[in-house]
């Protein structure tokens, strides 16, 4: 991509940005440009300060030093007034962020003009902002259907509806949250078609990514944030993603990915599955798991991978069909049987399902096997030795906390992911659920998490990976199914498949179409 000059007329200045929680300093000293026209990606780990210094930028924290200045057009920049969502918008700055705030009871024009008109209106003023939007959707090719309810959209419509709110309201900044998160390819792909176009149009764009292949094709700068701090800010065009990467996490990075492997016999499988009810449900589900394989669940969010996880968890009961171990099909299927069968899972939700926050590290370590002779006898808790073990655990998952007595609910994500991970994978089970495992993780973290993964390959347990990250998928996998609306496709081998099928199968289309 052609980068704007530095000529081009300045849209948009972070300058000296510092925010500290505490004794924690989120962002320190940090200075960030934006030009009419450009597209500028900012990469960051976990923690690193992105959200937060977003957040000021749209008025919801105040930084304790620096200022942001916008372009306030012919009379040059302004001091934008901080903590001030209001005088945000008001200055032509939009955001669109990863979890959607739709209200899905309405339709999509009621969705745009929320907020724009004045309570005392005596009548809504629709037939002109209708044709406002329509010159808008034709000029950026963001069609949508605008009287149709938000909640029979599909995701990347509703993404669209996102940024129409932003345009309608004449933005000149737009900023978007990992916009690719619950895309599927040919979504992806058209999303950064409309925003080059709209780039070109004069639109500065600022998108927050942890997708490497996507900042490099798609953007003119990238700016890189490392504990708080900007350490980079370079031309896409000079970079590359292995320097991407180690500039994220300091240190040279090693992508991990399966080697060829020979499966073992079927260690379980679903037969003819239907559970749940609504847009979630399961129906007539088959799947096979081998040992030492790892079979991988691609589609769009929504499809029915949750009820999934939820049935192999033993959270779920079946409405019909079977699940079998060994061949034998399973009498008892709670959580709690799967467990002591050798199920473990890696939840979808980490901090909803996978910790409980208030409990110490130590303790959540300890949680699904509380009631082993190691943990506990005579129903009283053996707390020397579940901090021994969890020291131990720390120590080999590299968990950064401040000891193993701090509450869960105050680490990173990624290292909530590694408490997870550590104590789903110690026990060596033979069954292994792994819900969207690196959803959200830096680049660091989530290598992490595929050499754990691939290590229980390697020793034979039965991996069944649920991930709408294409790209981790064709890494990991060895084995890739399709759910789509809750139906699963049959497994074929990585090999045989590349993203452009797999995007057309969790769009709904046949084998045939996507040949």
């Amino acid at each position: 991509m052609t980068e704007p000059t530095r000529d081009t007329a300045l849209v948009l200045k972070l300058e000296g940005i510092t925010k500290r929680f505490g004794a924690l300093t989120a962002n320190d000293g940090i200075t960030l440009d934006l030009r009419k026209g450009e597209i500028l990606a900012l990469l960051g780990e976990n923690g690193a300060g992105k959200t937060t210094l977003m957040n000021i930028l749209f008025g919801h924290y105040v930084a304790d030093e620096g200022r942001v200045m916008v372009s306030d057009g012919a009379k040059g920049v302004r001091e934008l007034e901080p903590g001030s969502p209001h005088a945000a918008l008001e200055a032509g700055i939009g955001m669109v962020h990863q979890h959607f705030t739709l209200a899905e009871n309405l339709s999509a024009l009621d969705n745009i003009l929320l907020g724009t008109e004045r309570l005392a209106s005596v009548r809504s003023a629709r037939a002109p902002a209708r044709q406002k939007l329509q010159d808008l959707m034709k000029r950026s090719g963001l069609t949508v259907n605008l009287d149709m309810r938000v909640s029979q959209l599909s995701v990347g419509e509703k993404q669209r509806v996102e940024i129409l709110k932003a345009l309608y309201r004449d933005a000149r900044v737009l900023v978007l949250d990992e916009p690719t998160a619950v895309l599927t390819p040919q979504e992806s792909d058209t999303l950064f078609a409309i925003l080059k176009k709209l780039s070109a149009e004069g639109l500065g764009i600022i998108f927050i990514s942890h997708k490497l292949a996507e900042v490099i094709a798609s953007s003119h700068r990238v700016a890189v944030l490392r504990g708080g701090a900007k350490v980079a800010d370079l031309a896409t065009a000079d970079c590359d993603r292995r320097q991407l990467a180690e500039l994220m996490v300091g240190h040279a990075i090693s992508e991990t990915a399966r080697e060829p492997g020979t499966p073992g016999a079927t260690l379980f499988s679903l037969n003819t599955v239907s559970a749940g009810s609504g847009r979630d449900a399961l129906r007539d589900v088959t799947l096979d798991l081998k040992s030492g394989e790892i079979l991988g669940i691609a589609g769009v969010s929504g499809n029915g991978q949750t009820m999934l996880a939820r049935v192999i968890s033993g959270l779920e009961p079946l409405k019909a069909g079977e699940m079998q171990l060994d061949g034998k099909a399973l009498a008892a299927s709670d959580a709690r049987s799967m467990i002591d069968m050798g199920f473990a899972r890696i939840p979808e939700d980490r901090h909803h399902d996978g910790i409980v926050g208030a409990m110490s590290v130590s303790e959540n370590l300890a949680i699904e096997a509380i009631r082993k002779p190691e943990n506990q006898r005579f129903g009283l808790l053996r707390f020397a030795d579940m901090a021994s073990r969890a020291k131990e655990m720390i120590k080999a998952y590299d968990i950064r906390c401040q000891s193993e007595d701090s509450p869960a609910r105050l680490l990173s994500g990624g290292n909530i992911q590694k408490i997870v991970l550590a104590r789903t994978l110690e026990t060596e089970p033979r069954v292994v659920l792994a819900a969207q495992p690196s959803r959200g993780l830096d680049v660091g973290a989530t290598s992490e998490v595929h050499r754990r993964l691939l290590d229980a390959r390697a020793r034979g347990a039965g991996v069944i990976l649920i991930s709408e990250d294409l790209d981790e998928l064709m890494r990991l996998s060895d084995r890739i199914a399709v759910i789509h609306r809750g139906e699963l496709s049959s497994a074929d081998p990585a090999e045989t498949l590349d993203r452009g099928t797999l995007g057309l199968r969790m769009a709904g289309h046949s084998t045939e179409d996507a040949a």
